[in-house]
């Protein structure tokens, strides 16, 4: 799926079983020119991903019949291109770091200003408004082949369905392979704002990105761990 980065071309469904809160997303978003659904319900969220297609999901964590971690493993299992932003009242690390293992590309806590919502909903946007070109250069790594305009990456010739924050953190290591990046450059570089205190999120989507491209996670080949800065790709693998 393509996105629009544009307002009044991008589509994003809400997931929020708050009145309140639901309403006032809804509001905001529809007057910065967005196409928006709300529904209130995890059961029903995936029935609306299929007839509104949208864009990007702003989900809830506590919501009835499904709550939003099983809402979004339910939705990775078909598509990894969708953004996922998880909306949560609890301010407790173990609930943001589970969602982003199972899929989430981005959370934010309540009470949250609405302009913080909108840049994190167009920075995700960005990531994923290019598909993939005719002629785009692939960078060959081993097993791994990586074309970052066409935003595709297989291993052993076998396609690799990555997240956008995924890809964009790999699309920033291997274009500077062998550069460490601190945590907290790469949530400035990939995040593209303030995330002071929130390191863990890049080890969680690093780890994410081993299950995937490394044929050992355990004894990482590519992705590798500079101890007390952060990260480097190793081009040799």
């Amino acid at each position: 799926m393509t996105s629009n980065i544009q307002g009044s071309q991008s589509r994003i469904l809400i997931v929020e079983d708050d009145p309140a809160i639901g309403a006032f997303v809804q509001t905001a978003l529809e007057r910065e020119g967005f196409g928006v659904e709300l529904v209130k319900r995890g059961d029903t969220a995936q029935e609306r991903v299929e007839s509104f297609s949208p864009d990007l999901i702003l989900l809830d964590l506590m919501l009835p019949g499904l709550d939003g971690l099983q809402v979004c493993q339910a939705l990775r299992r078909r598509s990894q291109y969708i953004p996922i932003v998880m909306l949560t009242a609890k301010d407790d690390d173990v609930d943001k770091i589970v969602g982003l293992e199972i899929g989430a590309d981005d959370y934010i806590t309540k009470p949250f200003k609405i302009r913080e919502l909108l840049a994190r909903i167009r920075a995700l946007l960005r990531l994923v408004q290019h598909s993939a070109g005719p002629g785009s250069r692939a960078l060959h790594f081993g097993s791994l082949e990586i074309n970052i305009e066409g935003r595709t990456v297989n291993r052993d010739g076998k396609p690799l369905n990555l997240t956008p924050k995924e890809f964009e953190l790999l699309a920033l290591l291997v274009s500077n392979p062998r550069r460490v990046y601190g945590r907290e450059t790469l949530l400035e570089k990939v995040w593209g704002y303030d995330y002071a205190g929130e390191t863990r999120t890049v080890d969680v989507h690093i780890q994410r990105l081993r299950q995937k491209i490394e044929t050992n996670p355990s004894e990482p080949s590519f992705l590798l761990t500079v101890r007390n800065i952060g990260y480097k790709f190793e081009s040799q693998g």
